[in-house]
């Protein structure tokens, strides 16, 4: 009920100016969302690969139903992959295909997208491709595996542990060798197709985890959860798999005492650093993924407040 309620709120636009104009939301936003601006996003890059960290850069936004916003969108991560290449920060990029036009038409994501991978190859840098609700999941993949078959494969995508269908996903992504970060799952989705308890989620997080780590190409584990943490660090230790195979991945601003313990222990960490001014859908969604996350966002904020993040 909790996580309908906040799906709810995110979508609500009388919320929406209820709660931003609040300054605790702003400073919750603020834990995650470092600023508006490229600028900002690289300010924020340059501290995380000083503490050790990698970092993956997002602009936030998506359904977009208009050419120019669409197109002003791609300016906005030709300009970001170009500060990542001139700084040669420890980045990669991720975005939303319906940022790039995908609801507008497949031939006009064609050519707006490609204007982003031409600048991303340039620099070599990965570009990984996030997921959305489930009825682009399908539409995501398919033009994954087109960009793919046409030599683009310094891509990846998002998989969600809480869909039924992620498993043939995880091993169509192995045979493909497509890169994969492993969610739990942010959006609210029905029981006939997302297992709804979080038990049986973080169960086959795990199942979905260990086949990824012992047979695909480089995961992102992106979670907070202790358990799922510790059960990847068991897997790996008992199975001889080297911390070089894999990533942990992990929100800005959030449990950084843990993102550089496990630097310490010897593990990739990679963290996400989203833009820009859609940042309130997105702490919605990061709250309503898993309820306890209002807990430890607020406890971010105040640390953050107080010197203690």
């Amino acid at each position: 009920m909790l996580r309908k309620a906040i799906n709810f709120l995110s979508n609500s636009p009388t919320a929406k100016k209820l709660l931003t104009d609040t300054p605790f939301t702003r400073a919750m936003s603020k834990q995650f969302v470092p600023g508006e601006t490229v600028d900002s996003a690289v300010e924020a890059t340059r501290e995380d690969n000083a503490l050790g960290l990698k970092v993956t850069m997002n602009y936030l936004g998506e359904s977009v139903e208009d050419e120019p916003s669409a197109r002003a969108a791609a300016d906005t991560y030709i300009q970001l992959l170009e500060e990542i290449g001139a700084h040669k920060l420890d980045a990669n990029v991720s975005l939303k295909f319906t940022q790039m036009g995908q609801d507008i038409s497949e031939s006009f994501l064609a050519e707006n997208l490609g204007r982003v991978l031409e600048v991303a190859e340039r620099h070599g840098i990965f570009l990984r491709f996030d997921m959305e609700y489930s009825s682009h999941t399908q539409r995501t993949l398919d033009a994954l595996e087109k960009l793919w078959a046409q030599g683009h494969q310094n891509i990846g995508t998002v998989l969600q542990a809480y869909l039924y269908r992620t498993e043939g996903d995880v091993a169509r992504m192995i045979e493909l060798g497509a890169r994969v970060r492993l969610c739990k799952g942010a959006y609210s989705e029905p029981a006939a197709i997302a297992i709804q308890e979080m038990d049986k989620i973080r169960e086959n997080y795990i199942h979905l985890m260990k086949r990824l780590v012992s047979e695909g190409n480089y995961p992102g584990l992106a979670t907070h959860d202790p358990k799922l943490i510790g059960a990847a660090v068991d897997y790996v230790a008992q199975n001889g798999i080297g911390a070089e195979r894999f990533e942990f991945q992990m929100l800005h601003g959030v449990r950084t005492d843990l993102q550089k313990q496990l630097v310490a222990d010897g593990y990739n960490v990679r963290v996400y650093i989203p833009f820009g001014e859609m940042w309130y859908p997105y702490l919605m969604r990061r709250m309503a993924e898993r309820p306890a996350n209002i807990l430890m966002i607020s406890r971010a904020a105040i640390g953050r407040a107080f010197g203690r993040g």
